[in-house]
């Protein structure tokens, strides 16, 4: 790893990150992203530059995550997150900084890698964070927390870190804070107080057939068929079981089964994730799961019973009212004074709340393991032409995109650079000055 420069002025002073840096390391870690609990180059550059900033750093915390504590006098201690890992898609923007890695999954898949969720935006808005609350650490007094988390994709980057003793090592913070980039126009900010992501369980579905010859199918049971009658089956969960009152949302992300066409496999793979808002209808979406697998099986004559193997789960995110409250003023007047450069990207500064996310977090492991408050909020970061004409009071979040603009987790997701990261970053350094200590 090639050896970075320290942001320091010649009389070694620490200084702020400049827009072209903030753009230098965010295509550097976006050609090179690294899968769950693989960051170890990623953890390199982070722990390396927040060294030069004056940070006492912290490596290794839950595998491969990194705290830099910076203190400056009595106080609050405000932890600011960003999570790190990419996600096994291969890339398809065609940018000039595109992916062109590959990495090999946990159960030995080979697949190309990109940041499709804009992880590497969070690390480069929280390093240029950290820059400028070291550069201004005279105009506050308290401690902050520059948590760089791994793993965020299979929720359980979060409380690896914790169960690794994070909070013995760093301190416990008053409040936990951080964003994510969204496919929303620059300039918009949306926070959610209250629920404002779904609950995930993912799990492995094993279902065991007996193999044999295509040409004799009476002689087999056929985990093909029995998993295309599965999948079909799983979908009458939220339109037959889940009120119409109720949120739930059934997917089967993944088949895998047989290796050639005129052999039938002996077992066949089904990748399953439920999101749900609340706790009744999770245990009954999650007992439907297991029955519907159950009956097919046995509907199949299955040699075997089904196997479930749990993959990740993610808590509801809550981001707390109050608190919520009192950071979401401060993002207003931030956004609102960065409003000359938002509209000369054709945007207009807008502090929205949409309805809770379907998406899932594992940030608010955080906060409820400290026992404080959560304030999380998504960052627009998608070119503002195009969305044009649309109304932005129907956004749901990423199931009413307009034509165009790439989902999160789409080959195609493509945050435009600049002025995302110069937003972001003044962002969490508004949000951090709001709750730490004025001297």
């Amino acid at each position: 790893m090639p050896r970075r420069e320290s942001p320091r002025r010649e009389d070694g002073r620490v200084s702020a990150l400049s827009t072209a840096e903030l753009t230098a390391i965010y295509t550097d870690l976006h050609a090179h992203p690294e899968l769950a609990f693989a960051e170890r180059r990623t953890a390199g550059i982070v722990a390396e530059r927040l060294r030069g900033l004056g940070y006492d750093v912290h490596e290794g915390v839950g595998g491969t995550g990194v705290v830099g504590v910076l203190s400056s006098g009595d106080g609050p201690t405000v932890l600011l997150r960003a999570d790190m890992d990419g996600l096994p898609v291969t890339e398809r923007t065609g940018l000039p900084y595109a992916s062109t890695d590959t990495a090999v999954t946990p159960d030995g898949h080979a697949t190309g890698t990109m940041h499709a969720c804009g992880h590497d935006v969070h690390v480069t808005c929280l390093l240029g964070a950290a820059a400028e609350l070291a550069a201004r650490r005279t105009e506050w007094s308290g401690t902050v927390l520059a948590l760089f988390q791994p793993a965020e994709e299979v929720g359980g980057g979060a409380r690896a870190m914790v169960d690794d003793g994070l909070f013995d090592r760093v301190g416990t913070p008053d409040v936990v804070l951080g964003q994510h980039v969204m496919p929303l126009p620059v300039g918009v900010v949306n926070l959610t107080p209250g629920t404002a992501m779904a609950a995930t369980d993912s799990e492995r579905i094993t279902l065991h057939g007996r193999g044999g010859h295509g040409s004799s199918p009476e002689a087999t049971v056929d985990p093909v068929l029995m998993a295309a009658a599965t999948i079909q089956r799983l979908q009458g969960i939220v339109s037959r079981e889940v009120g119409a009152g109720e949120k739930a949302v059934v997917t089967v992300g993944s088949v895998r089964a047989g290796t050639q066409a005129n052999i039938i496999p002996d077992r066949a793979e089904l990748l399953v994730n439920v999101r749900t808002f609340d706790a009744g209808v999770r245990e009954r979406v999650l007992a439907a799961i297991h029955r519907i697998v159950a009956a097919e099986a046995a509907a199949s004559g299955a040699p075997l019973d089904p196997e479930h193997e749990g993959i990740a789960t993610f808590h509801l995110m809550v981001n707390d009212p109050d608190a919520s409250h009192r950071t979401g003023a401060v993002l207003a007047r931030t956004l609102e004074a960065h409003r000359g450069t938002i509209e000369a990207a054709g945007g207009t500064p807008a502090l929205i709340a949409m309805p809770p996310l379907p998406g899932s977090e594992d940030v608010g492991d955080l906060a409820t393991a400290a026992g404080v408050p959560l304030v999380y909020w998504n960052l627009g970061g998608f070119d503002t032409a195009l969305f044009e004409g649309f109304d932005l009071s129907t956004a749901t979040g990423m199931g009413n995109l307009p034509d165009g603009v790439a989902p999160n987790h789409s080959p195609f997701f493509a945050p435009v650079p600049e002025p995302t990261l110069d937003l972001g970053v003044a962002l969490l350094v508004a949000a951090a000055r709001e709750w730490l200590a004025h001297p």
